[in-house]
């Protein structure tokens, strides 16, 4: 797919919350004939050592609960370079006042082409709130790109 029909989702490790994401959205782009799909990265330049395995468990439950097969489960977390945002169409990081202080810091010209959810991190919301608001958000994503 080019850069026309793809999503980068970013978050702080690509661990946790833009990984759902991306396996969300690409389970529901493809069961949609939807002609996009997404990718996932860090903001962060290195990880958390929190984070053991390629995938949060949190993330995983939820996808299996939903019969989801995630593509990436084995995939370790991968950190977001400036080519990533020339992948994209469109750049969605998950939580605004977490992202957009390493978005300045390590992108800042590109800061213009992210739109900026508000789903905490696990430190902060149990991961069944978080991942529904996810949910939620991908509706409204998926209805928004159909009406383009």
């Amino acid at each position: 797919m080019d850069a026309k029909s793809q999503i980068l989702f970013l978050c702080t490790g690509n661990y946790y919350r833009s990984r759902y994401a991306e396996e969300l959205f690409n389970f529901r782009a493809r069961s949609e004939g939807l002609g996009w799909s997404a990718f996932s990265r860090g903001l962060a330049e290195k990880g958390s050592p929190d984070n053991v395995g390629p995938m949060s468990r949190f993330a995983l439950e939820a996808l299996s609960a939903k019969n989801i097969e995630p593509a990436g489960a084995c995939r370790l977390p991968i950190s977001c370079s400036a080519a990533d945002f020339g992948e994209a169409k469109l750049v969605i990081a998950l939580k605004g006042e977490e992202h957009r202080p390493f978005v300045e810091r390590r992108f800042p010209d590109l800061l213009p082409r992210i739109i900026f959810w508000d789903v905490d991190d696990v430190a902060f919301v149990a991961p069944a709130i978080a991942l529904a608001q996810i949910d939620d958000l991908i509706d409204d994503l998926i209805s928004g790109l159909r009406r383009r």
